[in-house]
């Protein structure tokens, strides 16, 4: 084993691998059917560590109408012409008009609409089937009759267009599809529900809670609700801000049905004039500074407001010319020609509103005007005279500056969350909707109480196997080693004009030239952040074609926790390990001690959510040097976009030849492991919703075991597979203390699934904020872990991570792995690829997966590259 903190060698084990297993040339791997797995229940809870008393954000829930049946119906929408209707806002309007026209007919019932093409009633209709005529007022017409000059006068008088008091007629048609009991919730919680209906029920419940936030006005971001209250509001800059509202839904728990309720933040176009949103934008003092071609991007299908009419508009771009220079056809009221046609005459956007408006233009008359029109009818408006409506999500991805503003701004210490969710749950009166209230359903006012278990951090071995016990999650090291560099070279000045990829080349051969031998570690130090535009090339040349360990650095404040921090990293990416834990330093891990274990971490990074043609990253890290825990390798492909299951862990190629990820990682078990193969293997797995766990074990397992059956392998191993979430609302408070929960609390009965295996584990000190804790699945467990004994082990996983002296929030696999998919992406640049390669595609063709490049061998064997 190695030593620990300060050795910079690497392990002798790898020096000399042991060779791979080769299978004859004739002979073929002899593959045995995959077994078919299905998800496990719970065995039992876990005893371990001292009891404490908790409160979670869950509020009991209380059915007096336990019979009550929804029966769901289908909607569908057509207007005048046939055409089919969709979108969220006019079936919400159309419902609710349907609701007040006929009444009668739909027996008073009360709706619980999807706002698509959806809705359920408590209780029948009079029909299966029943069809309405439903008018509203064409407001998108009366809009349409406001373009300029459509009803002015010369003189400034204005009448509105016949159009403007037209009306549409649509077809409403709903169809009885289903029934949903609500009966089916509590039979779930018995493990009766044979039909599976208690997810549906559910699914009712929680569309009843967004039509009520719809109804007042809300943002509706799946199960989070957003209200317009500028107090709610948090500048983070760029013209953008975080709006603070809540999440709620309904849970099946063992305690019951509960209500989880959690404080929520999304971002969103920080409301007011548009002049003053592109500044912020744009980060430029002055409008004449303004890029607008950026800009006319930027605001394109926003929502605005008029000054002058109080009217809402779209965005449809910019116009070609300033406002005192773009000219438009203006009607001519009670003015005919010859041809009995309409008079019209040209006139600038700025002369019309000065004559015929009375609104003298400003700064705006010399800047480009929003066309809030048609393609081919464009509606021309100063700029000036417009505000961006409020709730507009912002889904672009945020700068670090950006999201360490959300961050600082949004936090909550766990007293004051508490008091925000009881107060919003008096406030908004959930329980008091119509169809809640025809189920007899009713919410309790105060967050339920719960029993916990605090378990006790695993003990470390540091330093040259010196003893530490963390206090609080925490631990220190006292003495630090740093080495003289062999040389220090600067980038030449003038080379900085250059390309970023240039300037690399151009500085990794001023190294080359100064060192008579590859150097162990080149130090990095940068003049802006890990963003800058060198960093991603850089890492490439070094990693991918040389071979040589980096370390980035931008030391704004260097102090003791920084070089510590530096030299944790420098550590691990040289082969050495900074701590471990003393069941490992003794070889006593139980039930891994004994038998050659492999653990897993698996994670996906999809990209920004406004580029769909972006590829995702699959990375996958892999234990090695059995019976150690703490070191791990990663492997990384790239995949195609929004894809969450990884489809690389097998990858034949036509030759035969694996070229997956499972592959890679586990001939770097069997060299690093003394030939030994793993026998058991723990899966750890990040990012996957409930819907998806068939799909870890029916597609992702099934990889694993073809990638270890194509090594020549016909026992296939015992499987643990545990999928973590940290991506939940549910929350943990100490009874009767402002402080967050201590490390090592966890939660397994009460608020955990009636049935399947979870459990809720608290690892770390929250220091700022309200913890979160994440939420473990534990879906099949061939090796038999007891429930303390996967606890403890998830527990320990938390202590592992080389880079940092405090346990983190998830085990440290998933944590590698979602930092090795995070740090790869940056070797590429995508978006260049894209570009360059859709042009070559056809229109309907989706332009192939770029690959990423494969670190050099050198580098390759350790986890720490990044």
């Amino acid at each position: 084993m190695d030593k620990v903190t300060g050795n910079m060698k690497e392990n002798p084990n790898l020096l000399h691998p042991v060779p791979a297993p080769n299978l004859p040339p004739d002979k073929k791997p002899e593959c045995v059917d995959f077994p078919k797995y299905s998800i496990i229940g719970r065995r039992g809870i876990g005893s371990a560590g001292r009891q404490i008393n908790l409160l979670t954000n869950h509020f009991k829930v209380s059915v007096n109408v336990p019979d009550a049946v929804f029966y769901q119906y289908s909607v569908s929408i057509t207007s005048e012409d046939k055409r089919a209707v969709e979108g969220k806002g006019i079936g919400r309007k159309l419902i609710d008009k349907l609701c007040q026209t006929y009444s009668s007919e739909l027996a008073g019932k009360k709706f619980a609409y999807d706002g698509e093409k959806t809705l359920y009633t408590v209780g029948p209709l009079p029909q299966n089937k029943l069809e309405f005529t439903v008018v509203l007022e064409d407001s998108f017409a009366k809009r349409e009759s406001e373009s300029l000059g459509d009803h002015e006068s010369p003189n400034g008088s204005s009448k509105r267009s016949k159009r403007s008091f037209q009306s549409k007629t649509f077809q409403v048609e709903i169809s009885h599809a289903a029934k949903v009991p609500l009966k089916s919730i509590f039979l779930g919680l018995k493990g009766l529900d044979k039909d599976n209906n208690a997810q549906d029920a559910l699914r009712v419940l929680d569309i009843v809670l967004r039509q009520t936030a719809a109804k007042c006005g809300c943002l509706l971001v799946r199960q989070s609700f957003f209200h317009d209250d500028s107090r709610n509001f948090t500048d983070v800059g760029g013209g953008v801000a975080g709006v603070k509202g809540f999440h709620a839904s309904f849970r099946s728990t063992q305690g019951g049905l509960s209500l989880n309720m959690d404080v929520s933040t999304t971002m969103i176009l920080t409301p007011g004039p548009v002049r003053d949103f592109l500044l912020a934008n744009q980060n430029v003092k002055e409008p004449r500074y303004i890029d607008w071609a950026k800009a006319k991007k930027m605001l394109k299908n926003l929502r605005v407001k008029t000054r002058h009419s109080n009217m809402e508009y779209k965005i449809i771009g910019l116009s070609e010319k300033p406002c005192n220079q773009q000219f438009f056809p203006m009607k001519l009221r009670n003015r005919k020609g010859s041809d009995d046609d309409e008079q019209t005459v040209d006139i600038t956007v700025s002369e019309y509103f000065m004559k015929h408006r009375g609104i003298e233009l400003t700064y705006s008359a010399y800047l480009p005007c929003l066309n809030v029109g048609k393609p081919k009818r464009p509606n021309y408006l100063p700029l000036e005279l417009c505000s961006l409506v409020s709730l507009q999500r912002y889904t672009k991805a945020l700068s670090s500056m950006q999201r360490a503003s959300l961050v600082e701004k949004s936090r909550q210490k766990p007293l004051e969350r508490i008091r925000t969710l009881v107060d919003a749950l008096r406030n908004y009166c959930y329980d008091e909707d119509p169809v809640l209230a025809e189920c007899g359903i009713s919410v309790e006012k105060q967050l339920i109480q719960i029993k916990g278990r605090v378990l006790e951090s695993p003990k470390l071995k540091v330093g040259n196997g010196n003893d530490c016990i963390p206090r609080n999650g925490r631990w220190n090291y006292n003495q630090r080693q740093i080495e003289c560099p062999l040389a220090l070279i600067e980038e030449d000045s003038q080379v900085r004009r250059e390309s970023p990829v240039r300037r690399v080349e151009r500085m990794f051969g001023q190294i080359r030239e100064k060192l008579s031998r590859p150097p162990n570690l080149i130090l990095c130090v940068l003049a802006e952040r890990k963003n800058s535009d060198i960093y991603g090339p850089w890492k490439k040349i070094c990693l991918s074609d040389f071979g040589v360990v980096t370390q980035c650095i931008c030391p704004f404040k260097i102090n003791d926790q920084y070089l510590t921090n530096v030299l944790l990293k420098v550590n691990s990416k040289l082969g050495g390990i900074n701590s471990l834990l003393a069941i490992e330093h003794s070889s006593s891990v139980p039930i891994i001690k004994d038998t050659p274990t492999m653990i897993l971490g698996m994670d996906v990074s999809h990209g920004s959510p406004v580029r769909s043609d972006m590829p995702s990253i699959a990375a996958v890290v892999g234990s090695r040097s059995w019976p150690l825990i703490s070191r791990y390798r990663a492997s990384v492909r790239t995949q195609s976009p929004k894809v969450e299951m990884i489809d690389t862990l097998f990858k034949p190629l036509a030759d035969g030849v694996d070229d997956g990820i499972m592959r890679e990682l586990l001939l770097d078990f069997y060299q690093s492991s003394s030939g030994r193969k793993p026998t058991q293997i723990i899966v750890f797995r990040d990012g996957v919703s409930e819907s998806q766990f068939n799909q870890v074990l029916n597609i992702e397992l099934e990889q694993i075991v073809k990638a270890y059956q194509n090594l020549g392998e016909t026992n296939i191993p015992k499987f643990t597979v545990i999928v973590a979430q940290k991506n939940h609302h549910t929350k943990l408070f100490q009874t009767n203390s402002p402080e967050n929960v201590p490390p090592g609390t966890v939660v397994d009965s009460m608020i955990v699934h009636p049935r399947n295996y979870d459990f809720y584990m608290c690892a770390q000190a929250g220091m700022i904020g309200t913890s979160r804790p994440a939420h473990y699945h534990v879906l099949i467990d061939e090796i038999g872990f007891s429930a303390d004994g996967l606890q403890n082990l998830i527990h320990s996983l938390s202590y592992v991570y080389q880079r940092s002296t405090t346990a983190i929030s998830i085990v440290a696999p998933i944590y590698y792995a979602h930092l090795a998919a995070k740090q790869m992406s940056q070797f590429m640049k995508f978006e260049d690829l894209l570009e360059t390669s859709s042009g070559q595609e056809s229109i309907t063709s989706a332009p192939p997966v770029p690959e990423l490049p494969r670190l050099h061998e050198n580098v390759c064997s350790s986890m720490f590259f990044c």
